[in-house]
């Protein structure tokens, strides 16, 4: 999920550098949005560790 929104980041910053802004803020929307699902999912992910006894880090 990280590695996607990685990507997504990276092409923002490209089609903004060719100038095809419509598409950048499509592709920086898209990181947005999977970067706060990847933390969610992290965060989720320790409480139920911390939950069942095992270590959270």
């Amino acid at each position: 999920m990280l590695g996607w929104a990685l990507v997504f980041a990276i092409v923002a910053l490209a089609a903004f550098y060719f100038g095809f802004f419509a598409l950048a803020g499509l592709a920086a929307s898209i990181a947005k949005i999977l970067f706060l699902v990847f933390l969610v999912l992290l965060v989720v992910s320790f409480v139920i560790r911390a939950f069942r006894g095992g270590s959270v880090v």
